[in-house]
């Protein structure tokens, strides 16, 4: 029998999918009727295997010897270029898009759980056919026909990867701030001309062609993210009949070196310098609109918005891996002895770690967060499903709502706790955690990106307070609150420790409503936000205690076999302890909230 995956548990994704989630009940509807739990759990077996034997096996080398640059291409470790190979040939990329675009028609909440073996195994190598998918997934709601033809379906096979370029180095995360300019051209065309950083996957050599969806602005429009479009710009040109031209002029400057994610190339891209210029055409890089002029923001949110909660996946994936190591470690590892009553016994042998009660503190800690922060994204993932199969409008509207509320948090969440699980991964290996001979070490460093990626953790604050609470008179927040109660009516009609957990929840539930409202009811929006990131940390942990509510009742007995059930009883000790300790830390975040603290905002720079 083979040993356990050390990437994430088979019996929890099974668990989350089928027993509490019930995802096979969507191979009832139509969307989803060529599937059913066989084609789920074969995706998820092709995608451990892959995972396993492909990208896990050179995470450790694409850590080490990271991409460089020669001044002319960017090299990376020919075992991402294999590994991208086989991911490709397996249909896995296209899992989730419809079958019109190339792909599998699967739930995305399947799909997530099927990417997920791939994050924890290798984020590195992962990331891009990541940004890929999110790319075409853009392309498929806004682009034209014949750039979904074009672009998508190349994409989609793994012969194109695809980016995101936002940033700039003068701008950052405020895109109100980005330069980058994008003439018109008699034919329909764009000329652009600027630098984007933080570029991942801006350049390789892992494709045929790289395919950039770039930020940037047409003279004359408006000032600000309003007068933002977004333009599809390719390394390569591509003829009318899909064969590639000439280079484009968009090249890199440069690599950026950073503390994980290290297999990932990351760049500074320059358009329009004349690097690549055509003799006879306008100089600059080559251009195609995507929809309409200074819409681009809009567009880009449906990547940002994918890219964020993928992000939180990501950190997910990382803690959860890291989980398991140190749990298959504190196993395996003797030292020491139990304490006894009459103290120690010297002459007795040593035991394994996982004996000594703070170990296991520190594990049930992991496995809260982990398997917590596993729930919620998939819940999220359900959301999308939901939007797209719902019987009625209504639903489908009422899942969009809950998306938007909770995508703030599914990014961050998992980004901080989920590392914090990768920081007592390090703990409990004690000092070979810190030594490269462990993964959990690279584990800590790639996730320690991810509170950063695709919006900081105070811009997520910002999102969930200033804008997705209050936005439509508050209706995203009721949504929660109607998907909260309805998990509060089973706990309490179940009885027992249930209801118990309920009658807890309920209360730091009403706390954050009634905080919500103190916080607006200031008048002064300033000192409403002066708190938003610890307002994302009170309701995110409040939000996790509903979904570990949702997961304990998923494990009460249906009959004798689950009275004994190590992996049921696990569950459960995993949500106590939730409820125990975690939940209790918002208490005092919620009294600093009400009490509409301004020790931050008026901090004066010169004090600092």
């Amino acid at each position: 029998m083979p040993s356990p995956s050390l990437l994430l548990s088979r019996r929890d994704l099974e668990f989350q999918l089928y027993d509490w989630l019930d995802v096979e009940s969507l191979t009832r509807r139509s969307r989803y009727a060529e599937h059913s739990r066989e084609t789920f759990d074969d995706a998820l077996e092709l995608s451990e295997r892959i995972a396993t034997r492909h990208f896990a096996t050179h995470n450790k080398k694409n850590d080490q010897e990271e991409p460089w640059f020669d001044g002319e291409r960017v090299h990376t470790v020919e075992e991402v270029s294999e590994a991208l190979g086989v991911f490709a040939e397996s249909g896995l990329l296209a899992a989730a898009m419809d079958e019109e675009f190339g792909g599998m028609g699967m739930p995305h909440t399947v799909a997530t759980a099927c990417f997920s073996y791939f994050q924890a195994a290798n984020v590195g190598t992962s990331a891009y056919p990541f940004l890929t998918l999110g790319n075409a997934r853009l392309l498929c709601a806004h682009g034209s026909p014949e750039q979904v033809e074009t672009y998508v379906r190349p994409m989609l096979e793994g012969r194109y990867f695809g980016t995101m370029c936002l940033s700039e180095p003068q701008a950052g995360s405020s895109l109100a701030d980005v330069t980058t300019r994008a003439e018109r051209q008699q034919d329909g065309s764009y000329r652009l001309f600027g630098t984007k950083m933080w570029i991942s996957g801006g350049d390789h050599e892992l494709s045929e062609n790289i395919v950039h969806l770039v930020l940037a602005r047409v003279p004359g429009g408006p000032p600000g993210v309003k007068g933002l479009s977004l333009f599809i710009v390719p390394k390569y040109l591509v003829a009318p009949d899909g064969t590639l031209g000439e280079r484009n002029d968009v090249v890199p400057a440069g690599l950026n070196h950073k503390m994980g994610y290290r297999g990932t190339t990351n760049t500074l891209l320059n358009f329009g310098e004349g690097a690549h210029h055509r003799p006879g055409g306008a100089p600059g890089a080559v251009g195609h609109l995507v929809g309409e002029e200074h819409r681009g923001l809009a567009y880009m949110f449906h990547m940002m918005n994918g890219a964020r909660i993928g992000v939180g996946a990501g950190a997910m994936a990382l803690g959860y891996t890291g989980y398991l190591k140190s749990l298959a470690y504190a196993r395996e590892r003797p030292q020491g002895r139990p304490l006894a009553a009459g103290g120690k016994d010297a002459t007795a042998p040593q035991v394994p770690i996982v004996e000594h009660t703070d170990v296991r503190r520190m594990l049930l800690a992991q496995k809260s967060y982990v398997e917590g922060a596993l729930g919620l994204l998939l819940y999220c993932s359900l959301l999308v499903d939901e939007q797209r199969s719902a019987a009625t409008e209504e639903d489908r509207a009422r899942a969009g709502l809950l998306l938007d509320v909770l995508t703030p948090i599914a990014k961050s969440w998992p980004s901080q706790w989920c590392l914090e699980a990768n920081s007592l991964a390090i703990q409990v290996h004690g000092g070979y955690g810190y030594t490269r001979e462990y993964d959990v070490e690279q584990h800590y460093r790639d996730n320690r990106l991810n509170p950063i990626h695709e919006g900081t953790h105070g811009i997520q604050g910002l999102d969930l307070l200033g804008r997705k609470v209050v936005q439509d008179g508050g209706a995203g927040l009721r949504a929660l609150g109607d998907a909260v109660e309805e998990t509060l009516g089973c706990a309490e009609a179940a009885g027992g420790e249930a209801a118990e957990l309920a009658r807890t929840l309920r209360g730091y539930w009403e706390r954050a409503t009634t905080v919500t409202a103190r916080l607006w009811e200031s008048g002064d929006p300033q000192v409403a936000l002066a708190n938003s990131t610890v307002y994302l940390e009170a309701v995110g942990h409040v939000v996790v205690a509903w979904i570990w509510l949702g997961q304990f009742l998923a494990t009460l007995p249906r009959g004798p076999q689950d009275e004994a059930d190590a992996f049921l009883l696990g569950k459960r000790q995993a949500a106590r302890y939730f409820f125990r300790t975690e939940l209790p830390r918002t208490a005092p975040q919620f009294d600093l909230l009400a009490a509409l603290d301004t020790v931050a905002l008026e901090t004066d720079p010169d004090w600092l």
